[in-house]
C-alpha cells in the first residue's frame, strides 16, 4: 500500500510587480507551474492514495487563474488515477475566520476527492484497509487523535504545527495555525502520519513528516533555503522542495526532490568593513557577475555586512538598479555597523535624529528598477521638513502651508 504526500500547494501566491505577457503575476505562473510538475510526478509514481496536507491556496479568496489551475490538475490526477483515494485537508490560509464564509476546497469533491474542513473526518478506505483521521486546520482545539482499533493502517492527516519544529523565524512570519505538542500526536501509534504547514521537508518522529512546501511561497524564503542546506536538501539552481513517497507494508519512505520553477540566489554576503565606495561598487557587481548562470530572471539577495550610512549613500545606484531591472527580484540588503558601547550605560554617539531614521529607512527599502533613489530619499527628506514645519506653525500659517503642500504634492 504506496502512498504520496504533498502539502503547502499555495496556489495564488503572488510577489514582486513582474508580470507574465498575458498579465499574470509571474510568482503566481511559478507556483503554478511547480504544481504541475508535482501532479505529473504522482501520476507517475502511480500511487493508491494521495495525501494532501492543506494550504491548497494562499489564501481563502485566491484569484479566478489559481482555482481553474488547481481544478484541472486536480482533474488530470483523477482522470490518470481514477483508483487512487484522494484525501486533502484544509490549512490555516485556506480557512476562512468567519462562519458565512464557504472553503473554496469543497470545490473539489465532485472530483472524487474527500475534502475535509471545519472538524475533523474519519477516512475509511475499506478495500485497503486504511483508517485516517484527517484533521484541518481548526482553530478551536484538536479533537482526540487515536487511531482506529479495526483497521490494518492507521494514518493521521494534520495540518498544524508540532511544538519545538518550526525555526523562531517561521513560527513569527506565517499566519498563526493550531499547535500540537508532540506527545498528543504520538507518532509510534499511527502506520503514517502526514503533516502540513512547515515549508522545510522534516521527519518528526518514527513515521512521521513534514512533506514542505512544492515552491518558495514563504515570507522567508531565505530562512528555507538555510534550513534545507542544513538538512542538506538544498541544491544550487534546483531548491530543495518535493513530495513524499511512503509505503505502509514495508515502510520504505521516499523524498522526491522536484526543481522548482525559478531559481532563488542568496549570493555570497559581502563584509564592507574598511572598504571605499568604489571597492564596493566592484564587488557588488563582481557577486552578481559571477552567479552561476548569471543573475537574470532569477530572484536574488545580496547581504552586505558592516556598512556605513554615508558608503551605503554613496553606492553607484544606477548600477543597483541595472542589477534590479535584469533579475526577477534583486533584494539588496545593507546591514550596518553594530554599535559598539564603551560603557554599562549610555551610548557612543548621539540619539539618531527623525531625519536620520527616515534616510536609513528610505536608502534601504526595496525599489523599482525605474525609480532613482537619489530622488526618493530627497523628496521623503522634504515632505519629513515640511511636517516638522507644519507641527510649529502658528493656527493661521498651518492653514496657509497645508494648501502650498497640497498644491506642489500634486504636482510632483
Amino acid at each position: 500500500m504506496r502512498l504520496v504526500h504533498l502539502s503547502d500547494l499555495h496556489l495564488g501566491f503572488r510577489q514582486y510587480q513582474r508580470l507574465t505577457p498575458v498579465g499574470i503575476n509571474q510568482r503566481e505562473a511559478d507556483v503554478a507551474a511547480s504544481f504541475k510538475r508535482a501532479i505529473d510526478k504522482v501520476i507517475a509514481l502511480a500511487p493508491e492514495l494521495v495525501l494532501i496536507g492543506g494550504d491548497v491556496f494562499h489564501s481563502v479568496r485566491p484569484t479566478n487563474p489559481a482555482i481553474l489551475h488547481a481544478f484541472s490538475q486536480f482533474a488530470r490526477l483523477r482522470q490518470a488515477l481514477p483508483n487512487t483515494a484522494v484525501v486533502m485537508v484544509a490549512g490555516n490560509h485556506d480557512t476562512p475566520r468567519t462562519a458565512e464564509t464557504g472553503c473554496i476546497l469543497r470545490l473539489f469533491s465532485p472530483l472524487g476527492i474527500s475534502v475535509v474542513e471545519g472538524a475533523a473526518q474519519r477516512v475509511e478506505l475499506a478495500e485497503h484497509g486504511v483508517s485516517i483521521l484527517a484533521v484541518p486546520d481548526l482553530p478551536s482545539g484538536l479533537p482526540a487523535l487515536t487511531p482506529s482499533p479495526d483497521a490494518r493502517y492507521n494514518i493521521l492527516l494534520l495540518h498544524g504545527e508540532v511544538q519545538g519544529v518550526l525555526p523562531e523565524t517561521a513560527r513569527q512570519l506565517d499566519r498563526a495555525t493550531i499547535e500540537v505538542p508532540k506527545e498528543d500526536i504520538s507518532p509510534d501509534k499511527w502506520d503514517y502520519v502526514a503533516l502540513g504547514h512547515y515549508h522545510v521537508y522534516r521527519e518528526v518522529g518514527p513515521n512521521a513528516y513534514y512533506a514542505g512546501s512544492i515552491d518558495y511561497t514563504s515570507a522567508n524564503p531565505w530562512g528555507e533555503m538555510r534550513e534545507e542546506r542544513m538538512a542538506g536538501l538544498h541544491e544550487e539552481l534546483v531548491g530543495g522542495k518535493g513530495i513524499i513517497e511512503h509505503d505502509l507494508a514495508t515502510r520504505q519512505h521516499t523524498f522526491h526532490p522536484l526543481p522548482v520553477s525559478r531559481p532563488l540566489v542568496d549570493l555570497r554576503p559581502i563584509d564592507a568593513g574598511g572598504m571605499s565606495v568604489d571597492e564596493l561598487n566592484a564587488t557588488i557587481l563582481q557577486r552578481a557577475e559571477t552567479c552561476p548562470g548569471g543573475i537574470d530572471d532569477k530572484v536574488v539577495r545580496l547581504v552586505v555586512r558592516d556598512i556605513p550610512r554615508h558608503i551605503t549613500r554613496e553606492l553607484d545606484h544606477k548600477m543597483l538598479r541595472e542589477l534590479k531591472r535584469r533579475a526577477l527580484h534583486f533584494h539588496f540588503d545593507p546591514r550596518k555597523p553594530d554599535v559598539v558601547r564603551r560603557s554599562a550605560s549610555g551610548a557612543p554617539m548621539r540619539r539618531p535624529s527623525l531625519a536620520d531614521t527616515v534616510r536609513d529607512k528610505l536608502e534601504t527599502r526595496v525599489l523599482s528598477a525605474e525609480l532613482p533613489r537619489d530622488e526618493f530619499v530627497a523628496l521623503g527628506l522634504k515632505y519629513l521638513a515640511e511636517a516638522d514645519a507644519l507641527a510649529l506653525a502658528t493656527p493661521a500659517a498651518l492653514a496657509s502651508n497645508v494648501g502650498e503642500s497640497v498644491g506642489e504634492a500634486e504636482d510632483e
